[in-house]
């Protein structure tokens, strides 16, 4: 699954991440950069103990979306929308936003390291460390191609 951002790699990641021009225009989707930042800010908050996620499962069809979303080549559809926009922005300015992030990454290693655990998806259900790392990098990979950060 090399077609996708090694988020384990944190300098090459940054360096991805400060590609991102403040005020750029999505390919597609309706997020400013910023915004996708801190979505990706709370995605991670999930999967590091800060915030709770929750899972309404098990459901039929769990096993056949974790193994679709997980262990394949396949990329996440564009345009595809599961929550809302907020209102505001967390963060003064998008260069704190990334550097949050970047914060919240390492957090989400010492979770995991300290702790032998599995975090609920929403989709797939309990992953561990490893599971989660395939799907942030194929969730960051949509935000960068999102922006053109990267093809």
């Amino acid at each position: 699954m090399n077609q996708f951002v090694d988020i384990t790699n944190r300098k090459v990641l940054y360096r991805l991440l400060l590609n991102l021009d403040a005020q750029a225009k999505p390919l597609w989707g309706k997020m400013t950069p910023q915004q996708m930042i801190e979505h990706l800010i709370t995605q991670v908050q999930y999967t590091n103990g800060v915030r709770i996620p929750t899972w309404d499962g098990p459901h039929e069809n769990t096993a056949t979306r974790k193994q679709n979303g997980i262990y394949t080549n396949n990329e996440m559809p564009r345009n595809i929308i599961l929550e809302e926009l907020p209102e505001a922005l967390t963060y003064p300015d998008l260069e704190t936003a990334i550097n949050q992030l970047m914060k919240e990454l390492d957090t989400f290693d010492r979770h995991f390291n300290t702790l032998n655990l599995k975090v609920i998806h929403g989709g797939f259900g309990p992953l561990d460390y490893n599971e989660w790392i395939i799907w942030h990098g194929k969730h960051f990979t949509h935000h960068l191609k999102q922006f053109g950060v990267i093809d």
